[in-house]
């Protein structure tokens, strides 16, 4: 009988944690030492392995070629399990995104006008990247935010060179991280460890270390007190792998070490 008492769960985001930032969205791949890191972790005893994105479902599942691997899109309204079953946000929530986007995507859709500003719909939000607009172009964004009253309410979330804007303001990556929680049955205090680089993620963070959890900001500053900084995708591995006691292993080699989880 499985001892629930050493099982973990570890979450981790995907854009700018587990993939490098990349100009195109539609390019970003998995670190080849976070696959490695994913391939050997859902071997390990105990320990259960997911990745939240705002991505929708679709677009992520394909991109982590690791089986075992629990899935999440939408910030966690969407869950793919590791046989493949799916666990999808019920038929209200999807009529109240819907009347949001009927109100809300024309105004969000013209910001693409502006120069330098791409628009990327996930769904359940929106994404405005600022990597190629200037001072001016980002200026313009935020006063567009901020002069329109339904725009004024919509929940925004900032990471390099983005704007988030969460369609439904009830939702965040914590909230995907319940949600999953719930779906596996799995009692969460002093048993979650979250990775990620933006403020949806921070939400995350916040709940697990409040749950006496642990947390991993990728980037050069903590996104909340008491989570601990790598400097990109690679230290993260590097850092997991001490944390666990996974040795670098022969990416032909099925096999991952078991140590002692005291540390965790």
């Amino acid at each position: 009988m499985m001892d629930k008492r050493k099982e973990r769960l570890w979450i981790f985001d995907f854009d700018g944690t587990l993939s490098p930032l990349v100009p195109r969205r539609s390019a970003a791949r998995l670190d080849p030492s976070c696959r490695d890191l994913l391939r050997h972790l859902v071997l390990v005893p105990y320990q259960r392995v997911a990745v939240l994105s705002s991505r929708q479902l679709d677009d992520l599942v394909g991109r982590i070629p690791v089986p075992g691997v629990f899935l999440g899109g939408g910030s966690g309204l969407e869950w793919q399990l590791p046989d493949g079953e799916k666990r999808v946000a019920g038929k209200d929530l999807q009529e109240k995104l819907n009347q949001k986007r009927k109100i809300l995507l024309p105004k969000i859709r013209s910001m693409g006008a502006i120069p330098g500003v791409e628009i990327e719909d996930k769904k359940w939000s929106i994404a405005v990247h600022l990597r190629k607009a200037s001072m001016k172009s980002r200026a313009f964004v935020q006063l567009l935010l901020e002069d329109w009253k339904p725009l004024r309410r919509v929940r925004k979330f900032r990471g390099p060179d983005v704007i988030e804007l969460q369609l439904l303001s009830e939702v965040d990556k914590a909230c995907g991280v319940r949600r999953l929680c719930d779906i596996l049955d799995f009692e969460p205090e002093g048993r979650l460890i979250y990775s990620g680089d933006d403020e949806n993620d921070a939400a995350a963070m916040q709940w697990v270390l409040y749950l006496k959890g642990k947390a991993f900001t990728v980037g050069t500053a903590p996104l909340v007190r008491g989570s601990r900084v790598v400097d990109g995708p690679s230290a993260l591995a590097r850092e997991v792998r001490k944390l666990v006691g996974i040795r670098e292993l022969n990416p032909d080699d099925e096999r991952a070490e078991k140590v002692s989880y005291e540390s965790l």
